[in-house]
């Protein structure tokens, strides 16, 4: 028996995945390729065929990823999943409701998904899937069983506009494939489909505008992909600076706070612990869950306008306290003067082997991690895990409490660490580009980066770009320390981040980038096409002013 969570018929190869696959950062909109260099079907695919992963990882962009593809012909024939998924899935469901292109996802029971996952084709009808003499019924998701306020079945019934309405059908339909039986109310919203990832995202967008949208609890923007005001001094081509301009207007337009951040936990009056939050954007969510002991699914680019127009989110997931606890307990073992190059690599590897659930990592009580540490390891983990949080023993707030029943365990070796460093340092010593900012660079990480340059000036031939919000400039720009950055030579960018940027602020001639950041040493050889080198700030820092990267290892690695 399984799951139809958008019903479509379908019928192609099976393409079936050992890994999950983040469709931001990993498939190109355009064509429907593979591009995540770290995936192992990279190069594959994907269009016309029916798509198999256990669940899908990574950015909450890729549902508008999604959207592209099916708007452009390249979308796969249908996706089935063995876990829960909700950012496909969301994707899926706005393309056939909005857009009238309906791409069938499923969800099977472990049993049939092996063994879909082992016939060369298979067929999707109403109900049921079929593989050779493989036949698995299907059942239809039934919204109409949940337990809705007076409030709730005023929205859904057209009262507060068409909008609200279709906001709130999209978020019934959502809550029943999560298993909710009800609604919850949210404070606050972070909206992350304001990056123009495609054509597809401006075109939603615009249609909730005509549509009167307008956002009734407090919300924020995500970074966007030009610098809102100085696009056009930059040199951005108008074909890309005008819809991307267009695409942060509209969610501007519907009264979301133009805050551009990937990292609203920055901003001030952050949200508190146990407060019921709607955020999108992959490492904020994990940030304000793990570190914060605030509470958020991860929700997918659209969910997240739906929810802020509504104030109501599907009471599931991490929004429960018993589904936040621990599943894996991963032991650390702490190599002796780490830096802080040490939290995104651990980031990186604790999601590769906790990919579908929430770990605990232990060994690492006498760390002492920054609340910068914390960002670059949550951001990591994002990029090659599911889950919307994890906790640190000794470090984060629900960490005492916070292990199952059922939890395995593992181990995150010094050596482990050592080819997670190799992994992300496959490009040349010479470095073109030094890249900072992903998630945005707080006022801390500005501090010490002008301490690490240390009164030198980058090299001639090696550019330097810290991206921020406009919060955090602020905060620069009257503390001096923008002046010392830019007599430096780094060049300061507000509203964009590295997953967003494009060329000609990302400098065309640049062929090897270096950055601190995990997340975007996972993402940029798919995203930007270029080679990566990764190392701490302070490496990062040195590598500005020589315009090279060391080709050792870490002393605290070795």
């Amino acid at each position: 028996m399984g799951s139809l969570f958008v019903p479509a018929e379908a019928e192609g190869p099976v393409l079936a995945f050992s890994e999950g696959l983040s469709f931001w950062g990993g498939v190109d909109p355009a064509t429907g390729r593979v591009i995540d260099a770290h995936h192992p079907l990279c190069g594959q695919s994907l269009a016309g065929k029916v798509v198999m992963m256990p669940t899908s990882r990574g950015s909450c962009t890729g549902s508008g990823v999604l959207l592209e593809l099916a708007l452009n012909g390249h979308a796969p024939a249908a996706l089935v999943f063995r876990e829960a998924e909700d950012i496909l899935t969301l994707g899926a469901l706005i393309a056939g409701r909005m857009f009238g292109k309906p791409l069938a996802v499923v969800r099977l029971a472990p049993e049939d998904y092996d063994a879909l996952a082992a016939a060369p084709s298979a067929r999707i009808l109403p109900d049921r899937i079929e593989a050779g003499a493989l036949s698995v019924p299907l059942v239809p998701l039934d919204p109409t069983k949940l337990a809705l306020s007076d409030a709730d079945r005023a929205m859904l019934a057209g009262e507060e506009g068409k909008a609200v309405q279709l906001a709130m059908e999209i978020i019934c339909t959502m809550a029943a494939g999560q298993g909710a039986d009800r609604l919850a109310d949210v404070t606050r919203g972070h909206i992350d489909g304001c990056i123009y990832a495609s054509p597809a995202n401006l075109r939603f967008a615009e249609a909730m505008v005509e549509l009167g949208a307008r956002v009734r609890i407090p919300t924020t923007m995500n970074a966007i992909s030009v610098d809102f005001g100085n696009w056009r001094a930059q040199g951005v081509a108008p074909d890309f600076g005008q819809p991307a301009a267009r695409l942060a207007q509209a969610y501007v337009d519907m009264g979301a706070r133009p805050s551009f951040t990937c990292a609203p936990y920055l901003l001030p009056e952050a949200p508190s612990r146990g407060e019921a939050i709607a955020w999108a954007e992959s490492n904020a969510v994990i940030y304000a869950n793990s570190v914060l002991g605030a509470r958020s699914v991860k929700h997918p680019d659209f969910l997240d306008l739906c929810i802020a127009l509504t104030g109501r989110a599907p009471l599931s997931g991490v929004y429960v306290q018993e589904n936040r606890a621990a599943r894996r307990v991963i032991h650390v073992e702490l190599p002796e003067g780490a830096d802080d190059a040490l939290w995104p690599m651990l980031g990186w590897m604790a999601g590769q082997l906790s990919p579908d659930r929430i770990p605990l990592l232990t060994g690492l009580e006498e760390a002492a991690p920054s609340e910068d540490d914390l960002k670059g390891l949550c951001a990591a983990f994002g990029t090659t895990s599911a889950a919307p949080m994890l906790h640190v023993a000794g470090v984060t707030p629900e960490a005492g409490e916070a292990v199952a029943a059922d939890a395995d365990s593992t181990r995150i070796t010094r050596a482990d660490l050592a080819n997670v460093w190799q992994t992300f340092n496959q490009g040349d010593d010479r470095v073109d580009l030094v890249a900072f900012g992903s998630p945005h660079f707080s006022l801390a990480e500005c501090r010490a980066l002008a301490q690490a340059l240390d009164g030198r000036v980058r090299n001639a031939e090696t550019a330097v770009i810290v991206t921020l919000g406009q919060d955090v400039l602020a905060r620069v720009r009257e503390e001096g320390l923008l002046a010392r950055l830019e007599a430096a030579g780094v060049q300061v960018v507000a509203d964009l981040c590295w997953c967003s940027i494009s060329e000609p602020v990302f400098p065309p001639e640049a062929r090897v980038l270096m950055t601190n950041s995990g997340k975007y040493a996972h993402y940029a050889p798919g995203l930007c096409g270029r080679a990566v080198r990764f190392g701490s700030l302070r490496d990062c820092a040195e590598a500005a002013v020589s315009g090279q990267a060391s080709a050792a290892l870490p002393a605290w690695l070795a």
